[in-house]
């Protein structure tokens, strides 16, 4: 193989140095609480993957939202739960997946919502159509004291580019799935996401984890071009997690 071969190949997330103390900002590795892991043993097995690979601190983000209205105060029992039996070096914290819909508006109006640090709040929508004032909703957010941080932003089909750059441009978050950049979630989502990722947009990424075998399928395959990886190192390196 050439030296252009050598310099050009594709890495796994494993093997790129990107995971090297890396924040998983978004995951479902709480047990038993949405479609994402359900067993404590299984989560267990999931956060020992996730040190090994490299990673030092896991966000625990269930869903909440119509068809999974978790209540804080259970989520919060559960993350207690977990963390009396995990005894391995991963910083574990808890938030929230919210998605866009009444359950939220709801819990948005009451203060009841699970945040991040600086009062962000991973938010989601429909990947296939978007969610009723969409940019209001983001803007009330804002309004409360709160800091939207988009999920998977990527993954939204109707989305443009001069939609995600307003988003931007109002101070909205971005959070990339890391399986996006390795062609998980497919080719649509591969390419809006580098594009984002050359405007230098997003400021967290995470597994979006909901299976042990999905998060090794992720993190492992050869997929992850050089170009791509110094982008995400640089996100991981800054820790930034609000627009600026």
């Amino acid at each position: 193989m050439g030296l252009f071969g050598i310099i050009g190949r594709k890495k796994s997330l494993l093997d790129s140095g990107v995971l090297d103390g890396a924040v998983d900002r978004h995951s479902h590795i709480l047990y038993g609480v949405d479609d994402g892991i359900k067993t404590l043993e299984d989560s267990l097995a999931v956060l020992e993957y996730e040190h090994k690979s490299g990673v030092s601190e896991v966000w625990c983000t269930p869903h909440i939202m119509e068809d999974v209205p978790n209540l804080t105060s259970v989520l919060q029992e559960r993350f207690e739960e977990l963390k009396s039996h995990y005894d391995g070096p991963l910083r574990l914290c808890l938030a929230a997946e919210y998605m866009i819909d009444t359950v939220f508006e709801k819990r948005l109006a009451a203060h009841d919502l699970l945040t991040m640090e600086h009062d962000i709040v991973l938010v989601e929508a429909s990947t296939f159509a978007a969610p009723y004032d969409f940019k209001g909703t983001l803007a009330r957010m804002m309004s409360e004291g709160y800091r939207p941080m988009l999920a998977h932003p990527e993954r939204y089909r109707y989305l443009t580019e001069k939609e995600y750059q307003e988003f931007k441009e109002m101070g909205v978050g971005f959070q990339l799935n890391l399986g996006s950049v390795v062609g998980y979630y497919g080719e649509a989502s591969a390419k809006k996401a580098e594009s984002l990722l050359k405007r230098g947009w997003y400021n967290a990424f995470g597994s979006d984890c909901h299976r042990l075998g999905s998060i090794k399928e992720q993190y492992e395959r050869a997929a992850l071009s050089p170009d791509l990886r110094a982008s995400l190192i640089e996100i991981n390196a800054k820790g930034k997690l609000v627009a600026g």
